[in-house]
């Protein structure tokens, strides 16, 4: 159903206005949102993250760009955005390539930062100068 919606939702050439490209961004917005769904059912994201998060993630990817005044820009980044949920809901992606780029990039920033002397506890003093010298 969702593949559907998007067949017929297209961006036209130019928008007139900021204020018509801001009503475009929003229409893009509700589809997205609607079609989260599909892409937790295609991608089994069920284990992973809930659908209000993935809301949210969308909600951030599009608040990005929110400092962009120009309605010709405007309209090739929602473009860009269309064309970036037809690949996800045609099954263009797989699986660790939404993870990869949507979901743990944002679980990371929510979740508390891990004690690094934890994670350097089993390492010897070779590795650690070898990481610090070699720009890791």
């Amino acid at each position: 159903m969702a593949s559907m919606i998007l067949r017929n939702f297209r961006v036209p050439p130019n928008s007139v206005s900021l204020e018509e490209a801001r009503n475009r961004t929003f229409e893009f917005f509700k589809m997205a949102c609607r079609s989260t769904p599909t892409i937790m059912d295609i991608y089994n994201l069920d284990d992973v993250v809930t659908p209000s998060q993935l809301r949210s993630i969308i909600a951030s990817e599009i608040r990005k760009n929110s400092h962009v005044t120009d309605p010709k820009v405007i309209d090739m980044l929602l473009f860009k955005g269309i064309e970036e949920l037809r690949n996800v809901i045609e099954h263009s992606k797989q699986r660790h390539h939404i993870l990869g780029q949507y979901v743990l990039p944002v679980l990371d920033r929510e979740s508390p930062v891990q004690d690094a002397g934890a994670k350097d506890q089993g390492m010897s003093d070779f590795l650690k100068n070898f990481y610090s010298s070699n720009y890791f």
